[in-house]
C-alpha cells in the first residue's frame, strides 16, 4: 500500500477504478460539486467531516433515486448547511 498522495492527473483514473470496481458510472459522479462540499464542510465544520459527509450524500442521493440531480441536490443541501454552521445547532 502507498502512502504516496494522489497526484491530481491520475485522479480521474482512480475514479474510475472505484466506480467500475463498484458497479458505477463514473459520469454520473459530479466531482467539482463533492469536492466544493468536502472543501466548504472541512472549512466551516470539521475537516473528518468532509468524507463523512460526502458519504451521506451518497446515501441520500441513492434513497431519493440516485440520478446526478439527487447527488447535486444533496450537494447543495450539505453547503448550505456547512456555510451557516455555528457550533451546537442543527
Amino acid at each position: 500500500m502507498s502512502s504516496a498522495p494522489l497526484p491530481p492527473e491520475a485522479l480521474d483514473d482512480w475514479l474510475t477504478a472505484l466506480a467500475d470496481r463498484l458497479q458505477l458510472n463514473s459520469e454520473d459522479v459530479p466531482v467539482g460539486g463533492l469536492l466544493d462540499v468536502a472543501r466548504d464542510v472541512a472549512h466551516n465544520v470539521a475537516r473528518p467531516a468532509a468524507p463523512l459527509s460526502t458519504f451521506l450524500i451518497g446515501l441520500a442521493a441513492a434513497k431519493n433515486g440516485g440520478t446526478t440531480a439527487d447527488i447535486e441536490a444533496a450537494c447543495a443541501t450539505a453547503t448550505e448547511l456547512a456555510l451557516a454552521w455555528t457550533p451546537g445547532t442543527r
